[in-house]
């Protein structure tokens, strides 16, 4: 039976000072709108910025990133006395395919594809330990890539909690609520399917939405 994240989160091993400050992750996971929502619902999360990384253009924008270089990422918040970041490096491969080096689900280029950024050799130690224990769960070679950190920036402003907006957006099908439209275009673009046909219950979103 698939247990709630925060009790699977908790399974893993975790210790961090008591004092800790803030600390920041920073993962590409395909369309940013659903990695904001899904790390949203993570205790111990302060903040999720959706925006783009990894390339070589400056102020990149929702327009331009494609061709880019860049990546749809989002920096995520955290506070380490609650969760860690090897917690959140689990929880984020068992919320992807990271066997999909083209993009993810419907969203095919670039900008669209998996990586874990990383600030220091302690991260890319975790994210590479956290990468090859995902790779023997899964059975399958998994290409997201271990990158180091540059420069991050946030999408525009519309783009920031997307998945609960209340605007009205333009859509192919007419015009709907944001929120309404972004579940359309998660359960329209497969993400949650695909992400329960490769991990079934070790997928930590898939079931919450």
């Amino acid at each position: 039976m698939f247990r709630s994240l925060i009790f699977a989160l908790a399974l893993l091993p975790f210790a961090q000072s008591a004092t800790a400050e803030t600390q920041t992750a920073i993962f590409a996971g395909g369309c940013f709108w659903c990695v904001e929502s899904d790390f949203e619902k993570v205790q111990g999360v302060d903040e999720v910025v959706s925006g783009y990384t990894g390339g070589t253009t400056a102020n990149p924008t929702y327009d331009t990133v494609k061709g880019s270089g860049h990546y749809e990422a989002v920096a995520i918040a955290y506070d380490p006395d609650v969760v860690s970041f090897n917690q959140l490096l689990h929880a984020f491969f068992r919320s992807v395919d990271p066997t999909d080096a083209g993009g993810q689900f419907c969203d095919r280029g670039e900008s669209y594809r998996t990586a874990v950024f990383v600030s220091n050799p302690a991260e890319r130690a975790a994210a590479e330990a956290a990468k090859a224990s995902a790779q023997r769960a899964l059975g399958q070679r998994i290409v997201t890539p271990i990158l180091d950190a540059a420069t991050f920036y946030d999408a525009e402003d519309y783009h920031q909690d997307y998945y609960t907006g209340e605007n009205r957006v333009i859509t192919r099908r007419g015009v709907k609520v944001q929120s309404e439209a972004y579940a359309f275009y998660r359960t329209a673009c497969g993400r949650d399917t695909r992400v329960l046909e490769l991990w079934g219950d070790a997928a930590p979103f898939a079931h919450q939405n």
